[in-house]
């Protein structure tokens, strides 16, 4: 079997690999090994008038529903953003796969403002700013915070065993705390979301570093599909040597 290991926060990473065809999954050994513990910031989603509301990630969702009953209009970025909203009552529609693409599109359709981006602590792109510079009122509140995590000894093991790693990474600063923690990457197979999320992965000297086609679940499972049949048919070359 093929070790998967997903440094995702434990919900996500369930929900990444559960959506990967039963087939697939059987050739994986998956290894669960957070890198990152969402943490709500424990304060209330000041609304205040606001009209609309930003999410960039499904945690951005899960924790603002926790902590307020109102439901607004919620622009999302990715499909997956837009799903967890409307599950949870927000009236939602995906307005791109990444920051620029939101912005871009909510400066088109002009929505009535003000809008609040529900965010954690360490997040890019600068939405707010960027919205509220170019004449469309928006502010920002931190709901949650995002926790960094050393590796588990389980994935220390599956690490130092000289064997093929598949290692998908969905962040920058994820990227860059597990560069900082693996060791030797000889023998590991990682798969950036992004060109943002592969630059701090450069410096490691790894077997292989994809970019997914596209910032999206959909595309990452796709790469990791096609990594793990790559080392499948070489494992069963060098049983039929």
């Amino acid at each position: 079997m093929v070790p998967l290991l997903m440094t995702r926060p434990l919900a996500a990473a369930k929900r990444f690999t559960a959506g990967l065809p039963a087939d697939a999954r059987a050739g994986l050994q998956v290894v669960h090994a957070p890198l990152i513990e969402i943490r709500p910031a424990g304060t209330p989603v000041q609304l205040d008038g606001a009209k609309g509301v930003i999410f960039t990630s499904a945690n951005g969702v899960e924790t603002a529903s926790r902590e307020t009953t109102a439901r607004l209009p919620a622009y999302c970025v990715g499909e997956r953003t837009a799903q967890a909203a409307m599950e949870t009552g927000w009236t939602a529609s995906c307005a791109g796969i990444c920051a620029d693409e939101l912005v871009a599109a909510l400066l088109q359709q002009r929505p009535e403002g003000p809008l609040l981006h529900l965010r954690g602590a360490h997040a890019r792109g600068n939405i707010a700013q960027r919205l509220e510079d170019a004449g469309l009122p928006c502010r920002e509140q931190v709901v949650y915070d995002q926790v960094l995590l050393p590796l588990t000894e389980e994935a220390q093991a599956v690490l130092s065993a000289q064997n093929d790693v598949i290692v998908p990474l969905f962040s920058p600063r994820t990227a860059r705390h597990f560069a900082n923690l693996c060791g030797d990457a000889a023998n590991l197979h990682l798969i950036a979301l992004s060109q943002a999320v592969a630059e701090p992965l450069k410096g490691l000297n790894c077997k292989a570093l994809r970019v997914s086609k596209a910032p999206a679940a959909k595309a990452m499972a796709a790469a990791v599909l096609d990594a793990a049949a790559q080392l499948t048919r070489l494992e069963g070359q060098r049983r039929a040597e």
